[in-house]
């Protein structure tokens, strides 16, 4: 049937020419995972394909992500990421049964998350790409409505059948890479970015051993993070994690803090008090901003280095410190050891083996794994009902350029999930220096103009939300249907776009 609907004899068009430029493909390149681009490119000239994807399921976390594409750009790319059950995608792979979606402006389940399909007016089909009787991920392509939605559709469940084995070699080459570059990615870091791998690789070689670690980067990069992965891998992780933030205390109370003290060693010391050092003796002790280090703190931490030993202030005795140290700064400590503010003995007893942690500019694909990470856990400690962040939202948090990192953006996630008013965060939710740095044409709109951009998104979700029904969509916004029909007006938005058609 599929293929008396094509016209065959075309040149650049056709079932057969296309199947048979897949066959040879495949029959060159059968052991090479990266055949499934030219295979898409193949579908684009020869079926009019707009943009296509293979998503692979992932084994161990259940996630469906875009790992090959034709048609967007790296960024919606990455937003492409789906659990089971999840949209259109997620549901193909629930159900293993392929779906088509005449016109995405009509379905409230095709989630757009990549944010490519601009036009409400394109088709979505969408098939599971199957190795025997494990789905392996899908394939999914959008088209234009030429009356052979049902044809295409048996088209891509031929293709992602010829290219199953091609999508298993992929999928086994991804997780070969993984194991040996972040497979053992420990669990309280978040991010798979290139930027990120030698992070890991790092915290995988220093973990076994007891090799003092300096830790460097940005504030808000999460470098305490990466050390908590070290202490988990090592073999101290049954012993204690002592933090440390060298910043926060003053250099009067600093050296009694790590070292302890003794009864009447200065002014108000009525007891003997046991340092962080001694508190974390058989563990690990994790010294933050070590560039902010007194001489005197100096002094006292090499000669733990050197000798594994110390001595409480006010004290004689002498206390050895079975303590793997990580320090970590944010300063740049080469030119404090030229000013003679950091001493070079102290500098290369810590600097035995550097890790540097990118900051989040640099991992921008990161992001929205980041920014789900966070929504996921504020809205679970806050027991909202927030599961996703809208197009507009997302596309703002990929423009930003982060100057606080991780931490600022942590901060960001948690605010928006606390003003969220439904299931998703809205670009409106974002705080003000978001807001500002869209990096669109709106940015440099004014007030009134932004502000009516933002209320007719809303207005569009609510629509969409409730399939084209006024009465519906005002009263989950909380408005009368005449103001919801002035808004609907005002901003020339068809209702009759977002209503199912009867078939």
């Amino acid at each position: 049937m599929v293929l008396e609907a094509v016209d065959t004899n075309a040149p650049e068009s056709g079932v057969i020419p296309l199947l048979y430029e897949i066959s040879g493909l495949l029959g060159r390149e059968l052991d090479v995972p990266e055949v499934l681009g030219p295979i898409l490119e193949a579908m684009a000239r020869r079926m009019g394909m707009l943009r296509g994807t293979v998503a692979l399921l992932t084994r161990e976390t259940k996630e469906l992500m875009i790992d090959v594409a034709y048609g967007l750009s790296p960024a919606e790319k990455a937003r492409g990421r789906y659990g089971v059950g999840e949209g259109v995608t997620g549901q193909v792979v629930e159900t293993g049964e392929p779906i088509i979606i005449p016109r995405i402006a009509e379905a409230a389940r095709f989630l757009n998350r990549t944010g490519a399909a601009r036009s409400q007016d394109v088709s979505f089909i969408c098939v599971p790409i199957k190795q025997r009787s494990e789905i392996l991920g899908t394939l999914s392509v959008d088209v234009e409505d030429d009356g052979q939605l049902g044809d295409k559709m048996r088209l891509l469940s031929i293709i992602a059948a010829m290219i199953a084995q091609a999508v298993e070699a992929r999928r086994a080459a991804l997780e070969r890479t993984a194991s040996r570059r972040i497979g053992s990615r420990p669990d309280q870091l978040v991010g798979s970015s290139k930027a990120m791998r030698p992070v890991y690789d790092a915290i995988k070689t220093v973990a076994a051993s007891d090799t003092t670690v300096l830790i460097r980067g940005e504030s808000g990069v999460g470098k305490e993070l990466v050390a908590e992965a070290i202490h988990a891998a090592s073999r101290r992780a049954s012993g204690p994690l002592v933090k440390v933030n060298c910043a926060a205390l003053p250099d009067t109370l600093l050296e009694s803090e790590l070292f302890g003290h003794e009864a009447g060693a200065f002014t108000g010391a009525i007891a003997r008090r046991i340092g962080r050092f001694e508190l974390a003796d058989g563990g690990t002790i994790f010294l933050d901003e070590i560039g902010d280090f007194s001489p005197a703190t100096q002094i006292t931490l090499l000669r733990i280095l050197q000798q594994k030993e110390l001595q409480r202030v006010g004290g004689s005795e002498t206390i050895r410190a079975n303590v793997r140290i990580i320090a970590a700064t944010n300063r740049d400590l080469e030119p404090m050891m030229q000013e003679g503010r950091f001493r070079q003995d102290l500098y290369y007893r810590l600097n035995v083996f550097p890790i540097h942690v990118p900051a989040l500019r640099e991992r921008r694909t990161d992001v929205l794994l980041l920014a789900d990470h966070f929504v996921e856990r504020f809205a679970r400690a806050n027991q909202k009902a927030v599961r996703r962040i809208s197009t507009r939202a997302i596309d703002m948090l990929m423009a930003y350029h982060w100057p606080g990192n991780v931490r600022e953006l942590e901060n960001c996630m948690e605010r928006a999930v606390l003003v969220a008013d439904d299931t998703v965060i809205h670009a409106h939710h974002l705080p003000p220096t978001l807001q500002t740095a869209d990096g669109s044409e709106r940015a440099a709109e004014g007030l009134e103009s932004t502000l009516a951009a933002i209320e007719a998104d809303i207005i569009h979700d609510a629509l969409k939300t409730a399939r084209g029904n006024m009465a519906k969509a005002a009263r989950a916004l909380g408005v009368t249907e005449r103001v919801m029909g002035l808004r609907v007006k005002q901003f020339d938005i068809d209702p009759k776009r977002y209503k199912l058609k009867r078939r």
